[in-house]
């Protein structure tokens, strides 16, 4: 999706992002965001996504996020970032050191919606490549990716595969057992690349 956001507060959105990162992998608290100092945009409620890569090979360092929005963006960008940085249960928590070498990228969804499908093929059909993240639930399981996974697994039953392995369910899963099917879109904001 196109960015509906100015540079100016894709800029702020960044400069939030890389404060908090800077001030928690050293121990401190976020940064002090007064709500007021942003534009409606920035205060308004939004779900988002932070990942963060290694700026020279691209190599994934943490990514985490929320699908439902609970908090002003502006906010949600710095909670994000420290999930991100410090709680990634895949990776150990980001050190000072690291931080220089870091890339940050802000994905910020549109509301879910509902998929519905009848077969796999049907499932298949409706998913667009490239643009929609798209989100599985089985009972209490849920995953989801976001859509620039598309562009390193293109095939949408390749995707469906690893995103029921990423839910910790059985990757042929989704071609079995109808599951609950959600999609969204998000917005990068994202930092210039070295």
């Amino acid at each position: 999706m196109d960015s509906v956001y100015t540079s100016d507060e894709q800029y702020q959105l960044l400069t939030t992002a890389r404060a908090t990162l800077e001030a928690v992998t050293q121990g401190a608290a976020l940064p002090s965001l007064n709500l007021h100092d942003f534009s409606p945009a920035l205060q308004a409620e939004r779900a988002c996504f932070v990942t963060l890569t290694y700026a020279h090979s691209g190599e994934l360092r943490g990514c985490t996020g929320t699908l439902v929005a609970r908090s002003p963006l502006i906010w949600e960008v710095a909670y994000t970032t420290r999930q991100t940085a410090l709680n990634d249960p895949r990776f150990y928590p980001v050190t000072p050191d690291e931080v220089p070498h870091v890339h940050i990228e802000i994905s910020i969804l549109t509301p879910m919606q509902p998929l519905p499908y009848t077969t796999p093929a049907d499932l298949m059909a409706k998913l667009r490549p490239g643009v929609d993240g798209v989100t599985l639930q089985l009972n209490d399981r849920r995953a989801t990716f976001l859509p620039q996974v598309w562009d390193r697994v293109p095939d949408p039953a390749t995707f469906l595969s690893m995103l029921c392995d990423k839910m910790g369910v059985a990757p042929d899963t989704w071609q079995h057992i109808p599951l609950q099917v959600s999609t969204y879109q998000s917005i990068v904001v994202e930092e210039p690349h070295p």
